[in-house]
């Protein structure tokens, strides 16, 4: 799945076993770290608090979990030529950074996780993790094409959708994946004062007090 492919399923998405049986047993306590986190960006005083709550929290994904959901971010966008991939922008960290923000999905994301392993054992023996590139995109086929998609799969193209949508825009709102649409936004330049034309027009002109401290012409 190329990144011009990976784009154009974006508009066909929902826009609109013992490691399986490890899954579902609760994880063992672990210290959560209380340092405050470092933040590069602006944010509103109320955000910051809701974030450091949240990034203060237990994490939700299994490590395991966390693996599958590493390898379908980098399948549905690879690293190209234009910049590296899903994985490489920390989008499988923004996707557990928001189930814990929007708590909808966890049900959802972690039963389609599930949907995924139990396909793959039934088929090749092993979880979605173990399986091979072949064997990973053979499954990922049957659910990326939901127009294609056989009715006994929508459980599994109704998470893929979701799991898109996730990578989308968690990549896409990262900085490699601002760069990678080559979005500049808003940028300062040089003001060279009203137009002389326009000037004569209303019949005004610069003092010279104006023009030494307030207009600066380009050469």
């Amino acid at each position: 799945m190329n990144r011009r492919e990976t784009l154009k399923l974006l508009g066909v998405g929902a826009l609109s076993g013992t490691a399986l049986v490890a899954g579902c047993k609760p994880e063992d306590k672990k210290e959560v770290k209380t340092a405050d986190p470092e933040f590069t960006y602006d944010r509103a005083k109320e955000e910051l608090v809701r974030e450091k709550e949240l990034l203060a929290q237990e994490k939700f994904f299994s490590e395991a979990e966390m693996l599958t959901i590493t390898i379908l971010a980098d399948i549905i966008i690879p690293k190209d030529e234009v910049s590296g991939s899903a994985s490489e922008a920390k989008v499988p960290d923004f996707i557990e950074f928001i189930v814990k923000d929007m708590p909808s999905h966890q049900v959802p994301m972690r039963g389609g996780l599930r949907w995924l392993d139990i396909q793959c054992l039934n088929r090749f023996e092993k979880p979605f993790r173990e399986c091979n590139d072949k064997q990973q995109i053979e499954l990922i086929d049957m659910i990326a094409y939901p127009n294609k998609a056989k009715p006994e799969m929508s459980q599994g193209v109704a998470f893929f959708n979701r799991m898109r949508n996730l990578v989308a825009s968690g990549f896409y709102t990262s900085e490699m994946g601002v760069a990678d649409i080559g979005y500049a936004g808003n940028a300062p330049n040089q003001w060279n004062g009203v137009p002389e034309e326009v000037l004569k027009q209303y019949k005004v002109a610069y003092t010279e007090k104006e023009l030494k401290e307030c207009v600066k012409f380009d050469s």
